[in-house]
């Protein structure tokens, strides 16, 4: 089970009952990876965050140095990105964009658009002549791909190669390209193309997607600067010290770059930079045995975190003894080894790990819940049952904690 770094252990340890559950958050360890992931990644790489794994402000913040740019989804990540790290560049994409959202953009001087249909490069030619009348827009295409090695078997999400709402067909490549090469948008400018096919692949079956992705891109036939392969690095949740090999995929990349002068290659990570950097803590209220089946209640649960209920996995956990018991009644204990770790709401479904390892959890123990740094809070369903939210701690041991 992986345990959490010695300043968070802290951290879980000093904090009172009710200020859990809490998500604690290494900056720290969070800079030395995103560290590590820039220094392997040739020069003519760029690295873009994908802001829907975790905005929080101070996360984004902590990336700064590390990273070219953000890639949003929506006019309420742009908005809260813009002014989290305001002056970074910025990428807009996603299958919905309304019109509302896209002007909002262009105010903001937005650099790229990924572009997900015929319609969405209409309006966004009709507002670009509008609102940035003078320049000319970024357009990178969006296409939904299908790569022939089987390099998406076995991917935990697949976007590509299938029919998902993301995405221009290849097939209407010709037709979409001649839009912005004979004069049609004249406020639009080819920048070139993008592709997120999958998420959860390893560094060879990403190397292997990039490469199709260039390879498809570059022969259109037309002037390409740009392709943005995506992000989607796994992060394996049933083997957590097994971590995506960035140096492999740097080399790669190096390789693909090399092949291709002149083309600049992006990448969107978001999960992959931050999952590690997270801890969900949280407090044993109660062991109790059922059917054969031991279970400790935990304050909060998938109302905060949402990650196991929705991908069906355990969420990796170490637990945190403490020996204050403030009742003068028997310590409830488990008994044996193996122990399913429930949320506290009123459905079977609330459940953070099934079977975890950790043999005599107590009542009034701590749990670490661990790769809680991505996809965690900000898409779960916080007012079920109207549970107090988690406290929030951002831990810097270089400037003394936050």
């Amino acid at each position: 089970m992986p345990h959490p770094t010695p300043a968070v252990r802290d951290r879980i340890l000093t904090l009172a009952p009710t200020e859990l559950p809490a998500y604690v958050y290494d900056l720290t360890a969070l800079r030395e990876h995103a560290a590590h992931v820039r220094a392997v990644l040739p020069e003519p790489v760029e690295l873009y965050y994908a802001a829907k794994a975790n905005p929080e402000s101070a996360i984004l913040a902590a990336l700064a140095p590390y990273v070219d740019g953000y890639e949003v989804s929506s006019g309420g990540e742009l908005a809260h990105v813009a002014e989290a790290v305001p002056g970074r560049p910025l990428a807009f994409g996603g299958p919905g964009k309304t019109a509302a959202e896209i002007r909002a953009a262009l105010e903001r001087g937005v650099e790229r658009f990924h572009v997900e249909s015929e319609h969405d490069l209409r309006v966004l030619a009709e507002l670009a002549r509008q609102v940035a009348p003078d320049t000319r827009v970024g357009v990178l295409l969006r296409f939904n791909l299908a790569v022939a090695d089987g390099s998406l078997a076995g991917s935990a999400l697949a976007m590509g190669g299938r029919p998902t709402p993301f995405g221009l067909d290849p097939e209407r490549a010709p037709d979409v390209l001649r839009l912005l090469t004979d004069g049609t948008h004249p406020h639009l400018e080819l920048r070139g193309v993008h592709a997120h096919l999958a998420s959860g692949l390893d560094a060879p079956q990403q190397l292997s997607v990039a490469r199709s992705i260039v390879e498809w891109a570059t022969g259109l036939g037309v002037p390409i600067a740009e392709v943005n392969v995506g992000g989607g690095m796994t992060v394996d949740y049933t083997r957590p010290e097994i971590l995506f090999d960035w140096q492999a995929y740097g080399k790669g990349l190096t390789e693909l770059a090399d092949a291709h002068p002149g083309l600049t290659l992006r990448i969107e990570p978001g999960r992959a930079l931050t999952a590690y950097c997270g801890w969900y803590a949280t407090e044993v209220l109660d062991v109790k045995r059922s059917h054969g089946e031991e279970f400790a209640v935990v304050r909060g649960g998938t109302h905060h975190l949402r990650t196991p209920a929705t991908k069906g996995h355990d969420q990796p956990c170490s637990v945190l003894a403490v020996e204050e018991w403030p009742y003068p009644w028997p310590r409830p204990a488990a008994e044996g080894e193996r122990v399913s770790l429930a949320g506290q709401l009123c459905t079977p479904k609330d459940l953070l790990a099934r079977n975890a390892h950790a043999p005599g959890v107590r009542a009034g123990d701590r749990v670490a819940f661990a790769l809680a740094g991505a996809y965690a809070w900000n898409i779960s369903h916080h007012d079920f049952l109207m549970h107090p939210r988690p406290g929030f701690h951002f831990l810097d041991r270089t400037a003394g904690g936050v």
